[in-house]
């Protein structure tokens, strides 16, 4: 079968809409407590808006700029914009059922209310008005639109109202419309005093119901005979041109403030807004009809992710656990720990204050001379960045690779490289062209032998919030070749210069794919001899046409392979003659899976490598990332055992056809995965 032919690849952005669904579904399963339903609709309403602003807006930019470009998939920017529409207004619908149709009567049996305005007593009619007055009132600036006051630009994301108007204004005009603008600070949600008369434990209403019913007094001796609720997604992008820029610092800083203006992609109006109000809204955008998403709720669903932590209900939401600490890393000398074997943590059933502790002991130690340490995502507060500036204010020298264009990250990670720098630690920026993706830190130690390198490698982020909420792998080891390949890895970062043979990374933009598709290769030659041949791997994305080729060609072979691949994934399994021998699932829980984990039969001797990376383009030809081995036996077969779990897990996995779409299994047995590592915890 001809491995280049288009139709044997499925789009990755109908992909990710797949991968969107799945989430949403959550929202549906009643098995999940009732408020991380809730959340999981605020998740999907989140990666739908990140959806439009990268993805959508850069097929638009394609369209426009190269429209008779193919994609992998065989079809135009134009094309896959036109299904995407399709896709993305029947998932927008769904939303809204669910949130109108499920999770709100849910919610008002347990006495958690959103209150619309018909449903609200005199007394808290007369409370909203009073805060109408006193906290909206002086800072809304409503804005009426005439040839003195043209259409006001719109935030990226934020809430605004269409007002119709009838009657004069103060100077004897007839104003059609105005626009009404929420500033960012006021709160989307309002909770009524509970000693307000008829009012419940939770009673909340949003925003957009109190600027609704006393919009009049905004337009004073005019009506405001229609008032409806819209909001406008950008292109949130950056374009900095590395190779031009003489300082990539200031040109973020500079391409920031610009983030909130660029081209629209998207618009979101109430759903009863009437079609003469929502066109000239689309006109207004430069917008088209399949641009337009018309919503029956707050057209920002991702703001009411603040009622979990309003609503103090512990049984809506999921048992409370603490990660546990291994019994080698609970206290003590956490060198010796690592001299004496390689550790394995898995977030967020591990906790991830073990790598905190390890840079904090570095920072302290009088032994350690050196710290190099990667960082993509951190947070603004940041355990791991403290302890880098004590031992840079210690006295060690510090070295941070910080990636200023980690994707709507880039405001934090600019605050903490200028901190560092005025720490006295030396900070540089990766590789211009190149993300610095890789997860890595390492510490010199001076001993009594000689000088020691100690190494933390994950496939997560340095940041210890998200690490109670992925599924992350880290390795500490002190094993001298892996640490010698760290090392060349950093010199390469920060010298430039051209890195030596590593000998057990995997490095891209250089090795990575090759190997993988050299180890690939390895099991279709073991197939074809009639070897046992198989293969494992566990990712987020798997969109790379190279790699998807390579797995084919090894089905045809008759090589075994299981893909858990969470998001997007443009392989199609199960296609006779082509992956009748691939299985792909993608398992969706109470943490978002996120390791990285690549396992290889190897004729009986297997392989096992952790990764930063996923199989894209971008990750594997245009990023700076890591796969690192796993060399202790008992880690490995500790690991493999998991990736075995993964495979027998119906509970939380949904399983791709051929076109495209996901099932769940038909009967969903136990906990899942996750719920068994949980459980592991809590007992």
């Amino acid at each position: 079968m001809e491995l280049h032919a288009a139709d044997l690849f499925l789009n990755r952005e109908l992909s990710l809409l797949e991968f969107n669904r799945r989430v949403l579904e959550q929202a549906k399963d009643e098995s999940i407590p009732l408020l991380e339903r809730l959340k999981f609709l605020c998740i999907a309403s989140s990666n739908l808006d990140e959806f439009f602003e990268i993805r959508v807006a850069g097929l638009m930019q394609m369209a426009e700029l190269n429209p008779n470009q193919r994609l992998p998939d065989g079809i135009t920017p134009q094309e896959s914009l036109n299904a995407i529409s399709g896709r993305a207004h029947a998932l927008v619908d769904e939303q809204y059922r669910i949130f109108n149709d499920i999770i709100v009567p849910a919610l008002d049996k347990e006495r958690i209310r959103f209150l619309r305005r018909s449903e609200w007593t005199p007394e808290q009619d007369a409370w909203l008005r009073r805060y109408f007055g006193e906290e909206l009132l002086p800072v809304l600036s409503p804005m009426g639109l005439d040839p003195a006051h043209p259409f006001p630009r719109i935030l990226n994301k934020s809430l605004n109202f269409i007002v119709s108007l009838s009657g004069k204004d103060a100077f004897g005009r007839n104003t059609a419309f105005a626009v009404v603008q929420a500033p960012r600070a006021l709160p989307r949600l309002i909770q009524i005093p509970k000693d307000v008369p008829g009012t419940g434990p939770h009673d909340f209403v949003f925003l957009s119901s109190v600027i609704h019913a006393y919009v009049d007094d905004l337009f004073p001796g005019m009506e405001a005979s229609g008032c409806y609720q819209f909001r406008v997604t950008r292109n949130s992008d950056l374009l900095v041109d590395e190779e031009e820029a003489e300082d990539l610092l200031a040109a973020l800083e500079g391409e920031l403030s610009q983030r909130q203006w660029g081209d629209t992609v998207r618009l979101e109006v109430a759903h009863n807004c009437p079609e003469q109000m929502w066109q000239y809204l689309m006109d207004e955008m430069q917008l088209t009809l399949a641009d337009v998403y018309q919503v029956n709720g707050p057209v920002n669903l991702m703001r009411l992710m603040a009622i979990p932590d309003l609503v103090d209900r512990p049984e809506l939401k999921y048992p409370a656990f603490t990660p546990r600490i291994p019994k080698a890393l609970a206290g003590g000398d956490i060198f010796a720990a690592i001299r004496e074997r390689d550790l394995l943590l898995q977030h967020p059933y591990d906790s991830f204050m073990p790598v905190v502790e390890f840079l904090r002991q570095a920072a302290r130690d009088p032994k350690v001379l050196a710290i190099k340490q990667t960082l993509y995502r951190t947070g603004a507060k940041s355990l791991v960045v403290d302890a880098l500036i004590e031992a840079a204010r210690a006295g060690k020298e510090v070295t941070v690779v910080v990636e200023l264009r980690a994707r709507f990250d880039e405001a934090d990670n600019i605050d903490l490289a200028e901190k560092l720098q005025e720490v006295g630690a030396h900070v540089v920026y990766g590789v211009v062209g190149y993300k610095t993706h890789a997860k890595m830190c390492l510490v010199v130690r001076r001993e009594e032998h000689g000088l020691r390198h100690y190494a933390h490698l994950g496939t997560g982020n340095y940041h210890p919030r998200t690490a109670r909420m992925y599924t992350d792998y880290g390795l500490f080891t002190a094993d001298a070749t892996i640490c010698k390949d760290v090392h060349a890895v950093f010199l390469q970062l920060t010298s430039l210069g051209k890195v030596s043979k590593l000998k057990h990374l995997l490095q891209s933009p250089f090795t990575l794919a090759k190997s993988v598709h050299a180890k690939i290769e390895r099991e279709t030659d073991n197939a074809r001899k009639g070897k046992p041949a198989r293969i494992i791997a566990k990712m987020n994305a798997l969109v790379d046409p190279d790699t998807i080729r390579a797995l084919y060609q090894a089905s045809q072979a008759g090589v075994e392979i299981d893909l858990v691949v969470r998001g997007m994934c443009s392989l199609r399994p199960g296609v006779k003659g082509l992956s009748e021998n691939i299985r792909v699932r993608s398992v969706i829980g109470r943490f978002l899976e996120h390791q990285r984990v690549l396992y290889f039969h190897n004729g009986g001797e297997p392989e096992l490598y952790l990764s930063s990376a996923d199989w894209m383009e971008r990750n594997l030809y245009r990023r700076v990332e890591i796969a690192f081995p796993v060399l202790d036996k008992k880690l490995r077969e500790r690991i493999i055992e998991q990736l075995q779990a993964y495979l027998g897990d119906s509970a939380q996995s949904w399983f791709l056809r051929a076109d495209g779409v996901y099932e769940r299994a038909e009967k969903p047995e136990g906990k899942g995965i996750q719920g068994r590592l949980l459980d592991e915890i809590l007992s």
